[in-house]
């Protein structure tokens, strides 16, 4: 298991929140840091708020490494637009994304997983990187024995979480066409997300 994937089952804690509103949140039974300190408690400068803010949208997306997110960032400042919104259209294009969206995997993990095995196809091709952008009106389906399995079965199933609205999903959920980028008030987040704060803090 990666260090990326093992780390999810901190990253709740550490950050102070249930960051995916998942019922088996470590965070549901000790809501403070881990470690000796964790339940101390200072006023955050400036510099942490925004540091925190940033942590929690990579976090989110799958614990995206500084390096790759850095990027996305930068080309949400050359976009057209608010940045912020650029930066979390971009994210939400990701194909890693997509897949969580759509339930055809529980977590973003679990969905980046299913692209690394060669499961997922965008307008029929087999893609196996989970950072492949989408574009407006792409197919995105889940491939072979896949499709009978359990924990497909179950995510697609569960009422943990529902299907955004800029997603147009088929009948029996195992295929679905992005039909837009979304903006920040259109993705359903659990907690509070401030890309706002994300971009002050690689302004500095």
């Amino acid at each position: 298991m990666s260090k990326r994937v093992n780390a999810k089952y901190k990253i709740d804690r550490r950050l102070g929140v249930n960051l995916w509103g998942r019922p088996k949140s470590p965070f549901n039974v000790r809501n403070y840091a881990p470690g000796e300190h964790g339940k101390t408690k200072s006023k955050p400068s400036d510099y942490c708020i925004q540091l925190h803010a940033k942590q929690k949208l990579k976090g989110y997306y799958g614990n995206i490494g500084e390096k790759q997110f850095r990027k996305i960032y930068q080309e949400a400042v050359r976009r057209k637009g608010d940045t912020s919104e650029n930066l979390i259209e971009l994210l939400e294009r990701r194909l890693d994304t997509v897949v969580y969206r759509m339930k055809l995997a529980i977590t973003v993990f679990a969905a980046r997983q299913l692209i690394n095995h060669g499961h997922i196809a965008v307008n029929g091709k087999r893609i196996d990187v989970p950072s492949f952008r989408l574009k407006d009106g792409d197919e995105i389906s889940i491939l072979g024995k896949m499709k009978d399995n359990v924990n497909t079965l179950f995510s697609i199933s569960t009422n943990e979480r529902g299907v955004p609205d800029y997603y147009e999903i088929d009948g029996n959920g195992l295929k679905g066409r992005l039909i837009r980028g979304p903006k920040l008030a259109d993705v359903p987040y659990p907690v509070s997300m401030e890309p706002n704060l994300v971009i002050e803090f690689y302004s500095r």
